[in-house]
């Protein structure tokens, strides 16, 4: 039996491997496997009634440890006793991961011994056998035990005894996925594997997106083949891997699209027989900067003009792949932003969805200029910055917003003249949208005259006339958001006006007599910075009707029902009904000449915050001719050009669906 001892205690060792946990100990023991040359790695374990494990073990056909290099293979990490933190171990065949034995000794994370039978080849078709032990509580002292002659093959089993806190075979499968998973995708001469209970490993989960390509220089052509991965990989950056035509892996290298602030998390593997000229691993000498492990040689490589050609045409590609990926991570993140309550509101309104729209563009050409400005905001600080951009790109500061941003991230001379142009394009297109929206409005303006004053297009006052309104509801004041059209009752557009507002879904009863009226158009708009919620409720008579005390009367019933229900009162609420028709009689002008007084043109009620308005058609229209002049003088809108001609209601119908101006029901 031979012993052996080091200068650094059991707990200089256990300090120097504070920042180890149990997964990254048994990740740390199939590293040992592959190092010394394993194709396939299994880890097999054994578990109790209540789910622990009673049994591990770490099985590898690798090269074994050959007992004149023990020393060599668990000594030299003993050298110093500083912590060592695994993240910045390099892995694979570029680099020894297990040089300075580390692994080996992390066990007591989770065990109070491990076992190693190992296997080797002293000489050709000559093979050696023996075992070596280290408790937990001496992690300073190795002992093996006498080698005997063994029939091979090679390979080394560890096992541990007295384990604990392991028990979920699905967190060292998702782990073991995400620690090798570029690795298992690098290949080699022979196939690598892992196993969990004699099953392979299955990393496919992790990669989102794979693709080959040949690249080609000159008389030189490479094969490239693309990983992007679904989630940030352990402790391996996006690298490039240089292979050689011998399969072998020769050099790798970061590529430029690290800490970018995304989730951009990729792997290019290129092969080629400029490669085969690197022939020999380098070691670089340990220094303060060095953590002792194997590099390729990539110093004179770097000095070479193909590979700098190389180089640039994979960034290139890398920026090709990571656009599209970044416009939908924009989007996705837009959308948390407005779930997450960082957006200010907007209503349906198509003026504020205009400017929604502008503030969704911005923040998305901003996402994907640089990620890094929106990386690690808390909820107060995304509002700050998404009402920065909202406020600046509504005045005539949109350069200033440039300027800001060049201050936060660092943009090169082409990211920021492209930032700038999508910016003015986004300005732009805006613009147009809001003028192709205007002609819309004037458009259905025209059609609605149509459909009230031409009998020949044969308008029914619920087909068409209020179905035109629904669509058009912005003739009575913008920002507003329709809750019902000619619903059932008032229960039901009590519970949609309670979950637009509360978000409350549950049925509401009402008890009044008029509960099961029916109103043609009821909107609510809610402005949160003013706590202030106004209402609108229409009721439309076909022009053939003439309106007077009845209909009035009608209106005063929808006011009553709203009076009696708690949830339409709230202090900060206000409500204005709407009774228009193409013309009204005696009863209806001493109502509209007693409410006089108030100063309100077509008011003919008024009870607090309530108010009864009496319309004809043609007031409607004319309202809306001289809101709109300034902007129709200026824009100078031909408007017999936007007419469509029209032979029947319908077809009107059938085409404001399709307009700009139509709001969509929801």
């Amino acid at each position: 039996m031979y012993q052996t001892k080091v200068e650094i205690g059991t707990q200089g060792i256990r300090r120097a491997l504070k920042k180890y946990d149990a997964l990254r100990s048994i990740a740390e023991f199939v590293w040992n496997g592959f190092d010394a040359g394993a194709s396939i790695v299994d880890i097999q374990f054994e578990s109790n009634e209540v789910g622990y494990y009673s049994e591990l073990r770490v099985i590898d056909d690798g090269n074994g440890i050959p007992l004149p290099e023990l020393d060599r293979k668990f000594k030299p990490f003993l050298h110093s006793n500083k912590a060592i933190d695994p993240t910045t171990v390099q892995h694979g065949p570029s680099a020894v991961h297990g040089k300075n034995g580390i692994g080996r000794l992390t066990f007591f994370k989770f065990a109070q011994q491990a076992e190693w039978t190992t296997t080797y080849e002293l000489a050709s078709g000559q093979f050696r056998k023996y075992k070596i032990e280290i408790a937990a509580d001496n992690l300073n002292t190795l002992t093996a035990f006498p080698e005997t002659d063994d029939i091979g093959p090679t390979g080394t089993t560890v096992k541990f005894v007295g384990i604990t806190e392991l028990n979920d075979s699905d967190s060292i499968s998702n782990y073991l996925a995400r620690e090798f998973a570029w690795f298992l995708e690098l290949g080699s001469p022979y196939q690598r594997s892992i196993m969990i209970n004699n099953e392979v490993l299955n990393y496919e989960s992790l990669v989102d997106d794979r693709e080959l390509y040949q690249l080609r220089l000159d008389d030189m052509t490479f094969q490239a083949r693309y990983v992007r991965w679904r989630e940030r990989l352990n402790d391996e950056y996006s690298r490039y891997y240089f292979i050689g035509s011998d399969n072998r892996e020769r050099a790798k290298k970061h590529t430029t699209l690290n800490n970018k602030g995304d989730s951009f998390y990729h792997s290019v593997y290129v092969q080629g027989k400029y490669f085969d000229s690197i022939m020999n691993f380098t070691v670089l000498p340990e220094t303060a900067e060095s953590d002792g492990q194997s590099r390729l040689p990539l110093e004179d490589l770097e000095r070479d003009d193909t590979f700098r050609d190389l180089l640039t045409k994979l960034d290139e590609y890398l920026k090709r792949k990571r656009k599209p990926f970044l416009r939908r991570m924009a989007k996705k993140y837009i959308r948390e932003l407005e779930d997450g309550g960082a957006f200010p509101p907007f209503s349906l309104d198509p003026w504020d969805q205009y400017r929604k729209k502008d503030l969704e563009d911005v923040i998305c050409e901003v996402y994907q200029a640089d990620p890094r400005v929106f990386s690690g905001l808390n909820l107060q600080q995304k509002q700050t910055i998404v009402n920065l951009f909202h406020l600046t790109m509504s005045s005539s500061e949109r350069d200033s917003l440039l300027e800001v941003l060049a201050q936060i991230v660092k943009l090169t001379s082409r990211e920021r003249d492209e930032l700038a142009a999508l910016l003015r394009t986004t300005h732009l297109s805006n613009v147009v949208a809001a003028i192709k929206l205007i002609s819309d409005r004037f458009t259905a303006v025209d059609e609605l005259k149509k459909l009230v004053f031409c009998p020949e297009y044969g308008a029914n006052e619920r087909d068409h006339l209020q179905t035109h309104i629904e669509r058009h509801y912005w003739l009575f004041g913008e920002q507003y958001h329709l809750v019902s059209a000619a619903e059932p009752d008032f229960e039901q557009a009590l519970r949609r006006f309670t979950s637009y507002l509360f978000g409350e879904s549950t049925s509401r009863r009402i008890n009044h007599v008029d509960k099961n009226k029916e109103m043609d158009v009821f909107a609510v708009r809610w402005l949160p910075e003013v706590d202030e919620i106004s209402n609108i409720v229409v009721e439309l008579k076909h022009p053939k009707i003439t309106l007077g005390e009845k209909e009035l009367r009608q209106v005063k019933k929808y006011m009553s029902v709203v009076l009696d229900q708690p949830e339409f009162n709230g202090a900060n609420m206000s409500w204005r009904f709407y009774l228009v028709g193409n013309d009204y009689n005696s009863y209806v002008s001493g109502e509209l000449e007693s409410a006089e007084a108030h100063g309100e043109t077509y008011l003919a009620y008024k009870r607090a915050n309530y108010k009864i308005y009496v319309m004809k058609w043609s007031e409607v229209l004319t309202d809306f001719e001289l809101r709109h002049k300034f902007i129709l003088d200026k824009l100078r809108l031909e408007r017999d050009k936007l007419a469509t001609a029209h032979r029947s209601a319908d077809e009107i119908l059938a085409h404001s669906f399709e307009s700009t101006a139509s709001i969509a029901i929801k």
